[in-house]
Formats: structure tokens, C-alpha cells, sequence
């Protein structure tokens, strides 16, 4: 539904871009190169990625977050991104929705990390009002204890990006390639992947949570759809994209690396 022009008058302009399908590592570059060329807000909607890919933050180390020998047994690509936050499994089970904003298009969110969590919290607590028990616990999303949203960020000077991996569904055989992480959120308590998250599906279809998305971020601003040209056509001859597929070496030193440490951690237990 669109909203009538008079009740448009004095919300930021917010550009929307849906996808479907999108290579994940093609669209972290295409929201970098936003982040840090436009200035215009955007919100990106890609629904689900082709092949199961695994994404770290930008800090992440694959000896301490995933279990190696499958990983490259299987060949699963594994990306580092050019935001923070934790290690997911994505593949065409998972929703990604990002928010691009200019800090002063939402001026009672102070651009750092908790307030726009808590900001995005709010977003998302009109969307699922009607659906499950939805809160924010630390930095996810959950329905009761279960976690079924996992976010990222990275601010700038003037603007900052917010984005979500929901697990709508997932494959099981695809959470033996994470290990359980060293730091992890209180509310977890040593659950193993299984036990901590949940599937999205059982509560909401994916073409209602995307139109819920939308109608929502109509309240808060003025929402503009864009065809998939306006994201090509934003080019920077300056910008280079700082997300990166790992290369088959870099994960093979991975592993030397974790059989050193449980070579080092046998020696000192005997």
C-alpha cells in the first residue's frame, strides 16, 4: 500500500532495493559501497543466497569459530565481512534485511552500537507484534529463548549500516560446520546450535514478514522502491570492497593452527 503524499511530509527518505537470490558476498560489497558512497538511507531485502556460505565478522578467527576439516572437505565458502558480530551459516533458508542510515535521519538514535540495536528492536517488535514472543536478548533476535536473528554493524562518521540474518529455515547438517563460540551470549548457557536457535518458519511465512517489514518502515519513513540499476549505477572509483571470500590457503593455515593449539593443550594435560 502506498502511503498518501500528505502523510509522507517530514519522514526521511528511505530507498528500498528487494532482491532475490543474491550471491551473499555480492550483496555485503554492493552495502559497503552504499555505507560509504551514497548518501541517500536504503534498506535492502534479499530474499535467501544460492549456495550455503559461511560469514564472519570482520574480527573472526576460523581456528576458534569452525569446525575446519568439514569445511574444507566440503568446499563451503567462507566469507569475512567488513562488519562485526558473530559467525552464521546462511544459505536460501535465510532473509537479510539491512538498514543504511544517515545518522541524522533518525536523530534520537545516537550512532553506536546498543541504540541502534535497540532502535532496530523496535522496528522489529511492530513487525512480530502478533507473532510469537519476540524481544531482544543482548545483540539477537529471539522468540522466547530461541534466537532466529543475528545482527551486525558498522558506523561511520555520519552514517552507520545495521543488518540481520534471519533464520527462516535452516539445514541441520549445516550447524556441524560452527563450533560453539568461546564468547557467547549469556542467555545461551552452553545450548548447543540446535537447542539455541529456532526456525523463523514456525512462526511467520516468509512473504508475510517481508510485507510486514515494509508496511512498518512506512510508518518511519518515506519509503521509495528502487530498481536494481539505482545499486549498480552508485559507483566510486576510490572504493574498494573490504568483504572477502577466504582462500582455501588461509583456511588450510586455519587448521594447522587449531591442531596446534589441541597439540599444545594435550601436552600441558600430560
Amino acid at each position: 500500500m502506498t502511503i498518501p503524499q500528505s502523510q509522507k511530509i517530514g519522514r526521511p527518505l528511505m530507498k528500498l532495493i528487494r532482491l532475490r537470490g543474491w550471491p551473499i558476498l555480492q550483496q555485503l560489497h554492493i552495502e559497503e559501497q552504499l555505507l560509504r558512497t551514497s548518501s541517500e538511507n536504503w534498506c535492502i531485502i534479499n530474499d535467501g543466497t544460492r549456495e550455503p556460505t559461511i560469514v564472519m565478522g570482520v574480527s573472526g578467527k576460523p581456528a576458534e569459530l569452525l569446525e575446519i576439516k568439514p569445511v574444507l572437505h566440503d568446499q563451503v565458502p567462507v566469507i569475512k565481512r567488513f562488519t562485526g558480530g558473530g559467525t552464521v551459516i546462511v544459505d536460501g533458508g535465510t532473509i537479510f534485511v539491512t538498514f543504511i542510515c544517515n545518522k541524522d535521519a533518525v536523530p534520537d538514535v545516537q550512532p553506536y552500537p546498543r541504540p541502534i540495536m535497540s532502535w532496530s528492536s523496535l522496528i522489529y517488535n511492530e513487525v512480530f507484534q502478533e507473532t510469537g514472543n519476540f524481544h531482544l536478548r543482548e545483540n539477537d533476535y529471539v522468540f522466547g529463548n530461541r534466537k532466529f536473528g543475528g545482527n551486525a554493524q558498522s558506523i561511520t562518521r555520519g552514517r552507520w549500516i545495521h543488518h540481520t540474518s534471519f533464520l527462516w529455515d535452516y539445514e541441520i547438517r549445516n550447524m556441524a560446520y560452527l563450533k560453539l563460540p568461546s564468547r557467547a551470549p549469556e542467555y545461551r548457557s552452553a545450548r548447543g546450535h540446535l537447542e539455541f536457535v529456532c526456525r523463523m518458519k514456525d512462526y511467520i511465512s516468509r512473504s508475510d514478514f517481508i510485507g510486514r517489514t515494509i508496511r512498518v518502515l512506512g510508518t518511519h519513513f518515506s519509503v521509495e522502491p528502487e530498481e536494481l540499476e539505482a545499486i549498480q549505477t552508485v559507483s566510486s572509483t576510490n572504493f574498494s570492497p573490504s568483504s572477502r571470500l577466504l582462500t582455501t590457503q588461509e583456511i588450510e593455515s586455519a587448521l594447522c593452527e587449531a591442531e596446534s593449539r589441541k597439540s599444545l593443550a594435550c601436552s600441558a594435560s600430560s
